[in-house]
């Protein structure tokens, strides 16, 4: 095993283990900032894999915008950053549902790429990633945005105090 295994290893134990921490917690804010070391794992991986423009994308996006909405939308919102004992419940059937849900995604994804090896793969460059996203993702990117703009006016309407008088 070379080096960058060795790093890909640890840091996928990272992002699992901070993956594990985001969904277990009962504090949000908590769960904000371990999706945020979960996700900079993620972009450690790609660093590695020499992907510097995913994971540049994967900080600017996911960590500075999406987790920044999160944790925004919370103070925003005055919800109550404790635990809540109305939000305790049996926590098995999410597990089981969860668990099954990997357990048929490693399955998936097992079988769809058997054959298939990176050596094959052609180097991506910049100006590919650039021409793949705006002619064919460029649709669920503006989708995402309005998503996250509904969610911000949500946030703000929600929060609103409506006077008595």
């Amino acid at each position: 095993m070379t080096l960058a295994d060795w790093l890909v290893a640890f840091l996928g134990l990272v992002v699992v283990g901070a993956g594990l921490q985001t969904v277990t917690t009962k504090h949000v804010v908590r769960a904000g900032l371990w999706l945020v070391v979960a996700l900079g794992g993620l972009a450690g991986v790609y660093l590695v894999l020499t992907a510097e423009l995913v994971a540049w994308v994967q900080m600017l996006v996911y960590v500075g915008a999406v987790v920044v909405l999160l944790l925004f939308a919370v103070m925003l919102t005055r919800a109550p950053i404790g635990a809540s004992p109305d939000l305790d419940r049996a926590r098995w059937p999410a597990f089981l549902v969860g668990a099954g849900s990997a357990a048929a995604l490693v399955v998936l994804l097992a079988d769809a790429y058997r054959w298939s090896f990176v050596d094959d793969a052609e180097p991506g460059t910049a100006e590919r990633m650039g021409a793949e996203i705006f002619r064919q993702w460029v649709l669920p990117f503006e989708v995402l945005s309005v998503l996250l703009l509904a969610a911000l006016v949500g946030a703000i309407v929600v929060s609103t105090r409506k006077d008595a008088g």
